[in-house]
């Protein structure tokens, strides 16, 4: 019989392998063999090509019976140059790159067609209606009916992720006595409290409770500055708005320069820095099929190696449902090749359920048992939520909003806006060009994370790895900052702190902004304006001073420091020629800037793009005639580049709606923050300014872009290309 195949093979001049399934009633270990060896052939490039010879045919069946089904010859012996298809009526000839499939009733179809035919249900035959036991299907490089996946190299074409392969349709009796050994297809716990013990700290809990009171010129704790607009205002003038910026930076940690001197290493000593509970929530609907797939599974990757032993992390997946795929566990040895296994077995199908992959996300972090310091949750599509949302189009409608609500489970929200639930911030990460920025956008904005766009696939590691650096680097926790008017007569205006929240006492002498966590050596630049009435009394006023309170996330202790001077400025009794603070200007200047985005963005969602560029152009203009701009200052410089770059993701609507919106957004949250995000293509150039970038973020991208992480192996290797990074884009790129 095997001679006659390989006659009949030579006959239809295919170079490929014919494949006849073992049928049900026989289950004899050699026929089980040769059915995974044939899976193999289908679904890997590597086998196939090996095995096109006619040795492909030994570890394979034989013996056809009558219930056998595949890929069969017609009874009537017809070549298939002769045929035509029963679905296009075009004539069917090998060599012409179209997929001939011969059913088991002998009818045969170009493969495209029939394969469009079962999409939509049916399971016979379209010429003679006998019923079929194998369907033809498209699927990623996997086998879903085992169970069973392979990782693509990340340098195959686009093209070489689908593969031709036939689908069994299961009986009720193979249903019925399957076991699932796979470790990633066990059942659910109905309660995440499965999470692996922490390292033990050194430190203990008794220092909880204790507080340190510093000044701001103690090693290791936060540096705060100010600058008033102006140093002196006349007695007998009075003035309304009166600027003064407050500015912060987070101390260094000391691991940081130990992770710089040893790449190879995973992370950086543990005791320098405070342990992390990560749950990544990954998008693997069928649009992430193929190269996209394959990159996230080696950023994955490069994140599980960046993790330390006291690191935990979980994976969730979710397509038309959510699966929790790897439970709480610390980043050991044995516990990243264990992760590196549970993302290896993520394969591509179904529809777009952001809801219920960030409700098991946040399950996994409510009902876990131990608490590291830092926790944090990635949130990584390329989609729209087609289950939750009602109005997925990005619109931005009032409606829309509401509904965008919707996907963000409300135990993660920022306490409903009191500024005290920072503790579980979700980073969004839209990848391509088809997910919906608005929600992506809101989801982190109300949980207090951040929203990064990954125009390039190439990207998405160093996307992450900007923010792993940060969340690996976290010194400061629980911040909160206190100004407090000195003078009897002053008070308080408003607060511009961006998306931190803020409150004023009734009588406006006290202020308060929320900040949360601090990256080591991040800086905050916040602007307090105050009324100042004119006055008599003497030539200095002391305006307000500054204090602020936050927790050590490694010793516990609650740390206070206060502005070693009030702050002050001259009154004198004549008015004399005054310069106005660099410092204060380039602050206005980043906050106008943000304000233009923003009111470009509505003007955008009314489809007024004419409006929109009209505003994005008069803020440039008025940034270019600014003292800080005339003086070359390099974040001037970033935000003219960036606004010009917004105005050509505005040039019209199909370019608004596959990039300039999650363009803006992602500027949006990274000005409002004032915190690092991905844009775009922002990992390509290196001519303009960091905005925001840390130093730990900056080394863990630059060891992204210089190490690759494989996947089956526990230590990186040299990775050739080496990008430099930026925030904003250089020049305009041809769309």
């Amino acid at each position: 019989m095997g001679s006659k195949w390989r006659k009949a093979k030579l006959a239809l001049g295919l170079n490929l392998c014919l494949y006849v399934p073992q049928t049900l009633e026989d289950s004899s270990p050699s026929m089980d063999v040769g059915r995974r060896y044939s899976d193999a052939v289908l679904l890997s490039p590597t086998l196939s090509s090996q095995s096109r010879g006619s040795d492909c045919l030994q570890a394979m069946p034989t013996t056809p019976t009558p219930s056998s089904s595949g890929l069969r010859l017609s009874k009537h012996g017809t070549k298939p140059s002769k045929r035509t298809c029963a679905i296009c009526l075009n004539a069917m000839k090998p060599g012409q790159g179209l997929a001939i499939f011969t059913a088991e009733c002998s009818h045969a179809f170009h493969f495209h067609c029939i394969t469009s035919n079962v999409k939509h249900g049916n399971q016979s035959c379209p010429v003679c209606r006998a019923k079929w036991k194998e369907i033809p299907f498209q699927s990623p490089v996997s086998d879903l009916a085992h169970g069973r996946a392979r990782i693509n190299p990340v340098d195959w074409g686009q093209d070489d992720a689908w593969m031709t392969v036939l689908r069994r349709l299961p009986s009720p009796r193979q249903d019925a006595s399957r076991h699932i050994s796979s470790l990633f297809h066990v059942p659910e716990p109905a309660v995440y409290d499965d999470d692996e013990v922490l390292d033990q700290q050194p430190e203990s809990d008794e220092r909880s409770s204790s507080t340190l009171d510093v000044d701001n010129s103690s090693i290791g704790t936060i540096e705060v500055r100010t600058h008033p607009e102006v140093s002196a205002v006349p007695r007998s003038t009075s003035h309304n708005n009166f600027t003064v910026l407050i500015h912060l930076k987070a101390p260094l940690t000391s691991g940081r320069q130990n992770s710089v001197t040893d790449q190879t290493k995973p992370t950086s000593s543990q005791s320098c820095r405070a342990p992390v509970d990560l749950v990544t929530v990954l998008d693997v609907s069928g649009s992430m099929a193929g190269t996209k797939l394959a990159l996230l599974k080696r950023a994955m990757g490069f994140v599980i190696q960046s993790l330390g032993p006291s690191d935990r992390l979980s994976v969730i997946s979710f397509s038309s449902t959510a699966r929790r795929l790897f439970p709480l566990h610390r980043m050991t040895d044995t516990g990243r090749q264990q992760a590196l296994q549970a993302v290896n077995s993520l394969v591509s199908n179904g529809g777009t359920n952001i809801a219920e992959g960030l409700r098991k996300g946040a399950k996994v972090m409510l009902d876990r048992k131990w608490k590291n310091p830092v926790s944090s949750i990635i949130l990584l599509s390329d989609g729209q939520d087609t289950y939750t949302v009602c109005s997925p189009g990005g619109g931005g409608g009032a409606h829309s909003r509401t509904d965008y609500s919707l996907l963000l489970p409300f135990s993660i929200h920022r306490n409903g806006g009191t500024g005290t639930g920072f503790q579980i911030p979700v980073h969004a990460f839209g990848f391509g060009t088809d997910h919906d920025a608005t929600s992506m956008h809101a989801i982190s904005e109300t949980s207090g994370g951040t929203f990064s766009f990954i125009e390039a696939e190439g990207v998405i590691q160093d996307a992450f790895a900007q923010c792993i650096g940060g969340l690996l680097s976290v010194v400061v926790q629980e911040l909160r900052i206190g100004v407090e008017c000195v003078h009897p007569i002053l008070q308080l205006s408003s607060i511009k702190a961006g998306s931190y929240h803020t409150t004023v006492t009734p009588d406006a002498r006290t202020g308060f902004i929320d900040v949360g966590d601090l990256y080591a050596e991040e800086e905050r630049d916040f602007l307090v304006n105050i009324d100042i009435p004119n006055n008599e009394s003497g030539n200095e006023m002391s305006l307000f001073k500054v204090r602020c309170v936050y927790r050590d996330p490694i010793t516990k202790e609650l740390v206070r420091c206060e502005e070693a001077d009030e702050v002050k400025i001259q009154r004198p009794e004549i008015a004399r020629q005054v310069v106005v603070s660099m410092e204060v200007d380039r602050q206005r200047n980043r906050i106008r800037a943000a304000e233009a985005m923003a009111e470009a963005r509505a003007a955008a969602e009314r489809s007024d793009l004419t409006n929109a560029v009209a505003v994005l152009e008069s803020c440039r203009r008025a940034l270019s005639e600014t003292v800080s701009a005339r003086a070359g200052d390099r974040l001037c410089v970033a935000l003219g580049a960036e606004l010009k770059e917004m105005q050509e993701r505005m040039a019209n609507r199909r370019v608004y709606e596959a990039s300039g919106r999650a363009y803006v957004l992602s500027g949006l949250s990274s000005h409002s923050w004032q915190r690092a995000t991905a844009r775009g293509d922002s990992t390509d150039s290196a001519s303009l300014l960091q905005a925001y970038q840390t130093p730990s973020m900056v080394d863990m991208l630059t060891r992204s872009q210089t190490m690759f992480v494989s996947h089956g192996a526990g230590a990186p290797s040299p990775h050739p290309p080496i990008r430099p990074a930026r925030s904003f884009p250089a020049r305009p790129h041809p769309r």
